[in-house]
Protein backbone atom coordinates (compact mmCIF):
# COMPACT_ATOMS: atom_id res chain seq x y z
CA UNK A 1 0.00 0.00 0.00
CA UNK A 2 1.35 3.62 -0.47
CA UNK A 3 1.77 5.59 2.34
CA UNK A 4 -1.23 8.05 1.87
CA UNK A 5 -3.52 5.24 1.59
CA UNK A 6 -2.19 3.56 5.31
CA UNK A 7 -2.53 7.17 6.55
CA UNK A 8 -6.71 6.94 6.18
CA UNK A 9 -6.80 3.37 7.74
CA UNK A 10 -5.08 4.13 10.49
CA UNK A 11 -4.03 6.43 13.60
CA UNK A 12 -2.12 7.50 16.57
CA UNK A 13 -2.46 6.08 19.75
CA UNK A 14 -0.36 7.11 22.70
CA UNK A 15 0.71 4.15 24.35
CA UNK A 16 2.46 4.25 28.09
CA UNK A 17 5.20 0.84 28.41
CA UNK A 18 4.58 -1.33 31.66
CA UNK A 19 8.23 -1.57 31.89
CA UNK A 20 10.16 1.58 31.94
CA UNK A 21 6.49 4.14 31.68
CA UNK A 22 8.14 6.34 29.00
CA UNK A 23 5.35 6.86 26.47
CA UNK A 24 5.54 6.49 22.90
CA UNK A 25 3.34 6.75 19.48
CA UNK A 26 1.96 3.64 17.25
CA UNK A 27 -0.31 3.55 14.43
CA UNK A 28 -3.15 1.53 15.01
CA UNK A 29 -5.93 0.23 12.17
CA UNK A 30 -9.16 1.67 12.29
CA UNK A 31 -11.74 -1.09 13.04
CA UNK A 32 -13.98 -0.98 9.92
CA UNK A 33 -10.48 -0.56 7.54
CA UNK A 34 -9.78 -3.74 7.20
CA UNK A 35 -11.39 -5.91 4.38
CA UNK A 36 -11.53 -10.08 4.49
CA UNK A 37 -10.54 -11.48 1.26
CA UNK A 38 -10.60 -14.99 2.50
CA UNK A 39 -9.90 -17.34 5.69
CA UNK A 40 -7.28 -20.31 5.41
CA UNK A 41 -8.10 -23.38 7.39
CA UNK A 42 -5.85 -22.61 10.43
CA UNK A 43 -7.91 -19.26 10.77
CA UNK A 44 -5.44 -17.00 8.86
CA UNK A 45 -7.30 -14.43 7.55
CA UNK A 46 -6.37 -12.57 4.45
CA UNK A 47 -7.10 -9.30 3.54
CA UNK A 48 -7.55 -7.65 0.76
CA UNK A 49 -6.75 -3.76 2.26
CA UNK A 50 -4.34 -2.69 4.98
CA UNK A 51 -3.19 -6.12 6.87
CA UNK A 52 -3.92 -5.70 10.43
CA UNK A 53 -1.64 -8.46 11.15
CA UNK A 54 1.49 -5.57 10.11
CA UNK A 55 0.78 -3.29 13.19
CA UNK A 56 -0.20 -6.44 15.56
CA UNK A 57 3.37 -5.92 17.89
CA UNK A 58 4.09 -2.39 19.92
CA UNK A 59 7.88 -1.63 20.60
CA UNK A 60 8.61 0.41 23.43
CA UNK A 61 12.17 2.17 21.38
CA UNK A 62 13.54 2.93 25.91
CA UNK A 63 13.58 -0.69 26.91
CA UNK A 64 13.17 -2.51 23.96
CA UNK A 65 9.61 -4.28 25.37
CA UNK A 66 8.07 -5.91 22.38
CA UNK A 67 4.43 -7.77 22.62
CA UNK A 68 1.38 -8.36 20.74
CA UNK A 69 -1.17 -5.37 21.34
CA UNK A 70 -3.69 -7.76 22.91
CA UNK A 71 -0.65 -8.33 25.65
CA UNK A 72 1.12 -5.05 25.74
CA UNK A 73 -0.03 -3.55 29.10
CA UNK A 74 0.28 -7.63 30.57
CA UNK A 75 3.13 -7.23 32.86
CA UNK A 76 4.16 -8.85 36.35
CA UNK A 77 6.74 -7.70 38.50
CA UNK A 78 8.96 -10.60 37.97
CA UNK A 79 8.57 -10.14 34.47
CA UNK A 80 9.32 -6.59 34.60
CA UNK A 81 12.72 -7.41 35.98
CA UNK A 82 13.31 -10.14 33.15
CA UNK A 83 12.61 -7.71 30.40
CA UNK A 84 15.05 -5.20 31.95
CA UNK A 85 17.80 -8.14 32.72
CA UNK A 86 17.12 -9.80 28.84
CA UNK A 87 15.94 -7.38 26.66
CA UNK A 88 16.89 -4.15 27.96
CA UNK A 89 20.43 -4.31 28.23
CA UNK A 90 20.99 -5.39 24.84
CA UNK A 91 18.41 -2.66 23.70
CA UNK A 92 19.23 -1.15 19.81
CA UNK A 93 16.26 1.50 19.10
CA UNK A 94 15.03 0.88 15.56
CA UNK A 95 12.51 2.97 13.49
CA UNK A 96 9.34 1.36 11.48
CA UNK A 97 8.10 3.21 8.47
CA UNK A 98 3.87 3.54 8.65
CA UNK A 99 3.80 1.41 5.28
CA UNK A 100 4.73 -1.96 6.72
CA UNK A 101 5.65 -5.12 4.52
CA UNK A 102 5.85 -8.83 5.60
CA UNK A 103 9.45 -8.80 6.80
CA UNK A 104 9.00 -6.29 8.45
CA UNK A 105 6.14 -7.62 10.42
CA UNK A 106 7.90 -10.59 10.74
CA UNK A 107 10.77 -8.77 12.66
CA UNK A 108 8.64 -7.41 14.84
CA UNK A 109 6.72 -10.39 15.69
CA UNK A 110 10.40 -12.06 16.29
CA UNK A 111 11.17 -9.35 18.67
CA UNK A 112 7.98 -10.49 20.28
CA UNK A 113 8.95 -13.65 20.73
CA UNK A 114 12.29 -13.35 22.25
CA UNK A 115 10.73 -10.74 24.73
CA UNK A 116 7.55 -13.42 25.29
CA UNK A 117 10.51 -16.25 26.05
CA UNK A 118 12.61 -14.12 28.12
CA UNK A 119 9.49 -13.20 29.93
CA UNK A 120 8.52 -16.93 30.76
CA UNK A 121 5.06 -16.39 29.02
CA UNK A 122 2.50 -19.11 28.63
CA UNK A 123 2.69 -21.86 25.77
CA UNK A 124 -0.13 -20.02 24.42
CA UNK A 125 1.29 -16.51 23.88
CA UNK A 126 4.41 -18.24 22.30
CA UNK A 127 2.01 -20.32 19.64
CA UNK A 128 0.37 -17.17 18.75
CA UNK A 129 3.25 -15.44 17.94
CA UNK A 130 4.92 -18.25 16.07
CA UNK A 131 1.63 -18.89 13.97
CA UNK A 132 1.77 -14.87 13.09
CA UNK A 133 5.36 -15.58 11.92
CA UNK A 134 4.53 -18.79 10.00
CA UNK A 135 1.77 -16.84 8.31
CA UNK A 136 3.52 -13.84 7.45
CA UNK A 137 6.06 -16.27 5.27
CA UNK A 138 2.80 -17.48 3.73
CA UNK A 139 2.29 -14.03 1.95
CA UNK A 140 5.80 -14.01 1.05
CA UNK A 141 5.28 -17.94 -0.64
CA UNK A 142 8.30 -19.18 1.80
CA UNK A 143 7.05 -22.42 2.15
CA UNK A 144 10.18 -24.06 4.14
CA UNK A 145 9.90 -21.05 6.87
CA UNK A 146 6.57 -21.36 6.70
CA UNK A 147 6.33 -25.07 8.07
CA UNK A 148 9.55 -23.84 10.80
CA UNK A 149 7.11 -22.14 12.59
CA UNK A 150 3.76 -23.78 11.97
CA UNK A 151 5.62 -26.99 13.55
CA UNK A 152 6.85 -24.50 16.59
CA UNK A 153 3.67 -23.33 17.00
CA UNK A 154 2.32 -26.50 17.39
CA UNK A 155 4.20 -28.04 19.94
CA UNK A 156 3.14 -24.76 22.16
CA UNK A 157 -0.10 -24.76 21.35
CA UNK A 158 -0.14 -28.74 21.79
CA UNK A 159 1.49 -27.86 25.49
CA UNK A 160 -1.01 -25.01 26.05
CA UNK A 161 -3.81 -27.54 25.61
CA UNK A 162 -2.83 -29.60 27.98
CA UNK A 163 -1.41 -27.06 30.90
CA UNK A 164 -3.52 -23.73 30.13
CA UNK A 165 -7.38 -22.48 30.82
CA UNK A 166 -9.40 -21.63 27.82
CA UNK A 167 -10.43 -20.04 26.42
CA UNK A 168 -6.89 -18.80 24.92
CA UNK A 169 -6.44 -15.86 22.24
CA UNK A 170 -10.14 -16.29 21.38
CA UNK A 171 -10.20 -20.24 20.89
CA UNK A 172 -12.35 -22.56 23.01
CA UNK A 173 -11.35 -25.92 23.66
CA UNK A 174 -12.66 -27.26 20.43
CA UNK A 175 -11.20 -24.72 18.16
CA UNK A 176 -7.87 -25.11 19.56
CA UNK A 177 -8.31 -29.05 19.35
CA UNK A 178 -9.48 -28.61 15.34
CA UNK A 179 -6.49 -25.90 15.15
CA UNK A 180 -3.88 -28.65 16.21
CA UNK A 181 -5.51 -31.16 13.81
CA UNK A 182 -5.18 -28.73 11.10
CA UNK A 183 -1.47 -27.80 11.90
CA UNK A 184 -0.68 -31.57 12.19
CA UNK A 185 -2.51 -32.07 8.80
CA UNK A 186 -0.44 -29.09 7.07
CA UNK A 187 2.44 -30.84 8.34
CA UNK A 188 2.16 -33.85 6.50
CA UNK A 189 1.23 -35.69 10.08
CA UNK A 190 -2.28 -36.83 8.58
CA UNK A 191 -2.63 -40.38 10.95
CA UNK A 192 -2.47 -37.61 13.92
CA UNK A 193 -4.43 -34.59 12.29
CA UNK A 194 -7.29 -36.99 11.92
CA UNK A 195 -6.98 -38.07 15.48
CA UNK A 196 -7.50 -34.27 16.36
CA UNK A 197 -10.40 -33.80 13.81
CA UNK A 198 -12.15 -37.11 15.16
CA UNK A 199 -12.20 -35.64 18.53
CA UNK A 200 -13.71 -32.37 17.46
CA UNK A 201 -16.35 -34.31 15.76
CA UNK A 202 -17.52 -36.56 18.28
CA UNK A 203 -17.84 -33.74 21.40
CA UNK A 204 -20.85 -32.91 22.19
CA UNK A 205 -21.78 -29.32 22.38
CA UNK A 206 -18.77 -28.05 19.97
CA UNK A 207 -20.23 -25.57 17.65
CA UNK A 208 -21.88 -26.60 14.10
CA UNK A 209 -19.29 -23.84 12.57
CA UNK A 210 -16.32 -25.83 14.24
CA UNK A 211 -16.73 -29.59 13.25
CA UNK A 212 -18.13 -28.66 9.81
CA UNK A 213 -14.09 -27.15 9.34
CA UNK A 214 -12.95 -30.55 11.41
CA UNK A 215 -15.06 -32.20 8.64
CA UNK A 216 -13.43 -30.62 5.87
CA UNK A 217 -9.97 -31.16 7.46
CA UNK A 218 -10.67 -34.72 7.47
CA UNK A 219 -12.47 -35.16 3.85
CA UNK A 220 -9.72 -33.52 2.58
CA UNK A 221 -7.52 -36.07 4.09
CA UNK A 222 -9.22 -38.49 2.88
CA UNK A 223 -9.26 -37.39 -0.66
CA UNK A 224 -5.83 -36.94 -1.07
Amino acid sequence: MKQLDVLEHTFDKTITCPVCSSKFEIKCVKSKSPRILSKDSDFFIRYKSINPYFYDVWICNSCGYSAMKVDFPKMKSYQKDLVLKNITSKWKPRIYPDVMTEELAIEKYKLALITALSMEKQNSTIGMILIKISWMYRLLNNNLEELKYLSQALTAFENAYINENFPMYGLDRDSLTYLIGDLNRRLNNNDIALQWYSKVITTIGASYRVKELARTGKDSIKGN
